[in-house]
């Protein structure tokens, strides 16, 4: 098991089907930096509350929306131009880089937060609890992140 949750989230990501599944997640509104932190604190065995959940949206919507999702957004704007153009694909690949950045930022913070809860009897569902609505609605996605976090 990984002490912190950057390499968590890295060996997890890395593990076959774990990147389909975060990205059809994704693409249904589901925040993956959120997401890998649930599964982390699913393997911890620390007990999911709303006020915790709350706690973990708190740090990383304002992150998600204001930092990572504007870079994410000319990254994907320039894919196509970037095939034709040399000096706009270092560019994009820059860009990419400060996308990856700003996401391991993001699980610092979220690291920071949950790192003081302790493990615990209780309910451990904290990727239902973490997804949006329409991603909740794709348990095979969420149940194939799951079973990936665990090495299951």
């Amino acid at each position: 098991m990984c002490a912190d949750l950057w390499s968590f989230a890295l060996s997890t990501y890395a593990r076959s089907g774990c990147e389909a599944a975060c990205l059809r997640l994704q693409n249904q509104g589901a925040d993956v930096c959120l997401l890998l932190c649930g599964a982390w604190l699913e393997q911890r065995g620390v007990a999911v509350t709303a006020e915790r959940i709350e706690a973990l949206e708190q740090v990383a919507k304002p992150w998600q929306s204001q930092v990572i999702e504007p870079l994410r957004q000319v990254r994907v704007q320039w894919r196509a131009m970037a095939q034709r153009d040399e000096q706009l694909a270092g560019l994009r690949e820059r860009v990419k880089t400060l996308e990856l950045e700003a996401e391991r930022q993001l699980l610092v913070r979220l690291e920071t937060l949950a790192q003081p809860w302790p493990p615990e009897k209780g309910q451990h569902s904290w990727l239902e609890g973490l997804a949006t609505e329409a991603a909740n609605l794709d348990h095979d996605a969420l149940q194939l992140l799951r079973v990936v976090a665990t090495g299951t």
